[in-house]
C-alpha cells in the first residue's frame, strides 16, 4: 500500500469507526445485519436513472434506507450477467469485502470509500462494489458501470461506518 493510501486510511477509518454522540447504532454481537438492494418506482429528475433503495436491516434496530443507482439509465434492461453492459447488478446474494478508503491514485468518480462485492453465484460480472456516484443526476456520467452508487456523500460515509460497526457481510439484490 503506498503512502497516500496509508494516509487516507489513517484519516478516514477512525472517523468511520467513531460513533456520533447521538447515534445509538452499536454493533449487535451475534446478530446478522444485511444490505438489501431493490428498485423503486422513482427516478432522478435530470438523468432518468432509476433510484434504487439500499436498505440496512439489523435485528433490533430501525431499518435504514439509502438512495442509490446501479447501471446506467438507458441500460437497465441489458443482460445483467455480462461484463461491460453497464447494466444493474444481477439479482442474487453477494458477500461484502472490507471498507477501503480510496486515495488520490483511485478514480475520483468512486468517492472516498469502496466496499467490494463478490457474487455468490455464477455470473460474468466482476470487480463490483458499493461506492459514491458524485455524478448522480448531474451529467452523462450519472449512474454506474454496474456497481451500486450511493447518491449522497453523507450516506456513503454513514453506510461505510455502519457496515464496519455492524459487521455487515452480505448484500441481497432483488429484481
Amino acid at each position: 500500500m503506498d503512502s497516500a493510501r496509508v494516509l487516507a486510511a489513517a484519516l478516514l477509518i477512525p472517523a468511520l469507526q467513531a460513533p456520533a454522540a447521538a447515534d445509538n447504532l452499536a454493533t449487535l454481537p451475534g446478530a446478522d445485519s444485511i444490505l438489501v438492494l431493490e428498485r423503486t418506482s422513482r427516478q432522478l429528475s435530470r438523468t432518468g436513472d432509476p433510484i434504487w433503495s439500499l436498505r440496512l436491516e439489523s435485528p433490533g434496530q430501525p431499518t435504514l434506507q439509502f438512495e442509490a443507482v446501479t447501471g446506467r439509465a438507458h441500460r437497465q434492461n441489458a443482460d445483467r450477467h455480462v461484463s461491460g453492459t453497464r447494466a444493474p447488478l444481477p439479482a442474487g446474494r453477494y458477500s461484502l469485502g472490507p471498507v477501503e478508503p480510496l486515495g488520490p491514485q483511485d478514480p475520483s468518480e468512486l468517492g472516498p470509500v469502496w466496499i467490494g462485492l463478490e457474487p455468490l453465484f455464477q455470473t460474468g460480472r466482476g470487480h463490483l462494489g458499493i461506492h459514491l456516484d458524485p455524478s448522480a443526476n448531474r451529467n452523462a456520467n450519472s449512474g454506474t458501470l454496474g456497481c451500486v452508487g450511493l447518491i449522497h456523500r453523507s450516506d456513503m460515509l454513514k453506510l461505510a461506518d455502519l457496515v464496519q460497526r455492524r459487521n455487515v457481510r452480505a448484500l441481497v439484490v432483488n429484481d
